[in-house]
Parts: C-alpha cells; sequence; structure tokens
C-alpha cells in the first residue's frame, strides 16, 4: 500500500484518523449540509447524497454564509459530522465552527494527493497529514 505524507499548516488541534471524503468544490455548511443526518444535500454538489459522519473531510475551502459556523458545530454535536478537516484553503467560517466543535483542522494541503477511499492519519497538532492510498 502506497503512502505519502502531506505537511499543512494546523488550524485546530488534535489528531484523528479514518477515511477520506473528498470533493473539489467548495462546501458550505449552511443549507448544503442536514444538520440531523450529516448527509449532503446541495442539488448539484459532487458529495450530493454522501453523509459526512465518521470520515476525515477534504475540500479546498468553504462557501456562503457565516452561520456555517453553527452549522458544523450543530453537525458535530449531533455525532454526524465529520472527525476532521483538511482544506486547502481555510475560510473564517470553517475555522470559527471547527474551534467550536474542536474538530481537528489543518490547510495549506495540496488535496488533489488526496482521494475518496483512502485512509487519513490527522495530526492537526503537528499539522501532518499521512495518506495511505487505497488499493
Amino acid at each position: 500500500m502506497r503512502q505519502l505524507t502531506l505537511q499543512g499548516r494546523k488550524i485546530v488541534e488534535g489528531k484523528v484518523e479514518g477515511v477520506a471524503l473528498v470533493t473539489k468544490e467548495p462546501i458550505s455548511f449552511m443549507g448544503s449540509i442536514n444538520p440531523k443526518t450529516g448527509y449532503v444535500i446541495e442539488r448539484g454538489h459532487e458529495l450530493e447524497g454522501k453523509c459526512l459522519k465518521g470520515n476525515i473531510l477534504v475540500f479546498p475551502s468553504a462557501k456562503g454564509s457565516t452561520g456555517g459556523s453553527y452549522m458544523l458545530y450543530e453537525v458535530v454535536k449531533n455525532e454526524v459530522g465529520p472527525l476532521g478537516i483538511i482544506n486547502k484553503e481555510a475560510e473564517s467560517v470553517v475555522v470559527i465552527g471547527a474551534i467550536t466543535a474542536d474538530l481537528p483542522m489543518v490547510d495549506q494541503i495540496d488535496i488533489s494527493q488526496i482521494e475518496t477511499g483512502d485512509y487519513v492519519i490527522l495530526n492537526a497538532t503537528t499539522g501532518l497529514v499521512t495518506v495511505q492510498k487505497k488499493a
């Protein structure tokens, strides 16, 4: 199994591991995610119909309103959210939500190196992301 290590910038400390759920599209936590189920409900989004629960969520950046911070917190509080977040470029709405939810998060990662289904060890305390490529 091929493995690679990526160095990013710590946003919210913590260490988690799990399967990557990756999109090349920005995510809005306000209106695009059902906060009770964790499913992506935005029509036409690359992740439409996918559930965030138990995954490491990988996406370039956020879009949408400031209410997204609370919605991210709500998804995590309802135990249907991601285990951690990896961004290409952190955006304040997601950062505030991740801090509030105590959700490990890094940015400045080349997300093109990660695919849905890869196993990811996210050490947000050091900014280190270890990716075990899916077979």
